[in-house]
């Protein structure tokens, strides 16, 4: 898929021009390892077609996208968190950075968590650990996409 703006981040990583641990992928949605977490485990849930808030995508693909969110969630929850945050903003005055629909899923445990929305406070020590959270995220999700009960 070519990026429908050449300059924005996220649709360079769905095009395959930049590295993305990913977790969870259809054809509409992406989910990926945030490379300045707050928390370790934290993930971006982002639709694949170019939308920069979340008042003007299409409800039926903001749909596939909230899907997206609660299985990379309920991954979270069975890969050790104790709870999680889901964070969205839209605008400027809000804190939005990138300029395409994406929701911070963010795993939270008991104890150890600052609850602090500061993205880097939780850096991965290496390339290779943020690979190793991705990939149990990934298998996961896998496990509950692949289960269909929940």
């Amino acid at each position: 898929m070519k990026p429908v703006d050449p300059n924005c981040i996220f649709c360079r990583i769905i095009a395959g021009e930049l590295p993305a641990a990913k977790v969870y992928e259809t054809e509409e949605v992406l989910a990926f390892m945030d490379i300045n977490p707050i928390e370790k485990g934290h993930v971006l849930v982002i639709p694949k077609p170019h939308h920069a808030t979340l008042m003007v995508t299409p409800a039926g693909l903001l749909g596939e996208v909230a899907v997206a969110v609660r299985c990379v969630a309920e991954a979270l929850m069975d890969c050790g968190a104790d709870g999680v945050n889901i964070l969205q903003s839209n605008h400027a005055a809000a804190g939005q950075e990138v300029w395409h629909l994406h929701f911070h899923v963010i795993p939270r445990y008991d104890g150890a968590s600052s609850r602090s929305w500061a993205s880097g406070n939780a850096a991965y020590e290496s390339d290779a650990e943020r690979a190793e959270f991705a990939g149990r995220i990934r298998r996961s999700v896998a496990a509950v996409v692949g289960d269909g009960s929940r």
